[in-house]
């Protein structure tokens, strides 16, 4: 696990808040199912009234990657990503927070054949997932049938991100921070599996621009380069909530072959059209939240 510089003492009443949210999530984790799923949905609508800024960030994002629905389809989805992302919370928890072995009789995994085959090439595997709202849950249940590591951002308050750290390093072998490339290029090559998620903005001096759902995205070339520098076979993994709202699937896509290529913005294409793939199953669902579109080529217009 990477080292953390986490304070000795969090009886500050700076870090008061952040105990709120970590007692909130804990007794969230242990609720009923179906009052978790009416919480989950409540908090995603008091977010949609109250917070009109990520209103406008996910009806920005509906605009670009879905021009053919019209403004009341499109706000149905907007609403339903917020109620989405409430849920998320609660699912959040309990990945964090409980033994994932409770609700395995929730998950159906599909093409789990892909990822032992990629395995067994012996040189690790990358493993592409994406910002769901559902992630950290897909996490857990992963882990009852692959131990991978996961790179992940570190959280900006302290407690919570020991909090988090914690939570996660009961789902993953390692953790694993972003900036921490020789990291993740040390355990793909003692062949292990590390849990990606390249589909957010992370600038222009990282990226390349691809499309995605017609738009062009800053697209971060890292995957391609881990893939290079190891040999690491390159598994697509897509995690959904199932409509009836008490299961979830797993689904596991064949090892990425010819890649990466020799140009980076086809591979970069290759893993936007995966990515476009996944969220078309279930839109509401993914993290519309982030300005995906943020960075623009040289002299376009901000979007946001």
């Amino acid at each position: 696990m990477s080292k953390r510089n986490w304070p000795a003492s969090y009886a500050h009443p700076r870090y008061w808040p952040a105990w709120l949210a970590i007692g909130c999530m804990w007794v969230g984790a242990w609720l009923p199912w179906r009052l978790k799923l009416a919480i989950g949905r409540g908090l995603g609508l008091l977010a949609w009234w109250a917070v009109p800024r990520r209103r406008h960030i996910v009806d920005t994002n509906l605009r670009l990657c879905f021009p053919e629905l019209s403004d009341t389809q499109r706000d149905r989805l907007a609403r339903d990503t917020f109620k989405a992302n409430g849920i998320g919370i609660l699912e959040t928890a309990t990945g964090w927070c409980r033994d994932p072995r409770h609700l395995r009789h929730r998950v159906t995994f599909k093409g789990r054949h892909h990822m032992e085959q990629a395995r067994a090439r012996g040189k690790g595997v990358l493993i592409v997932g994406i910002h769901f709202s559902t992630l950290d849950l897909g996490g857990a249940l992963h882990s009852l049938y692959f131990t991978s590591d996961a790179v992940y951002r570190p959280h900006n308050n302290p407690l919570f991100d020991r909090f988090m750290t914690r939570g996660r390093s009961r789902i993953f072998g390692e953790t694993i921070d972003r900036h921490d490339l020789r990291g993740v290029v040390r355990r793909l090559k003692e062949g292990h599996l590390v849990w990606y998620s390249p589909d957010q903005d992370f600038g222009r001096s990282v990226s390349v621009f691809a499309p995605l759902f017609g738009v062009e995205a800053a697209t971060i070339r890292l995957t391609a380069k881990i893939a290079r520098m190891t040999g690491a076979a390159v598994v697509p993994l897509m995690f959904h909530r199932n409509p009836d709202d008490s299961t979830y699937t797993i689904e596991c896509q064949p090892a990425l072959e010819d890649f990466p290529g020799n140009d980076e913005v086809s591979d970069a294409t290759r893993i936007n059209a995966f990515i476009e793939q996944a969220i078309s199953k279930h839109p509401e669902q993914y993290m519309w939240l982030h300005r995906r579109f943020k960075t623009r080529p040289k002299g376009g217009p901000g979007l946001y």
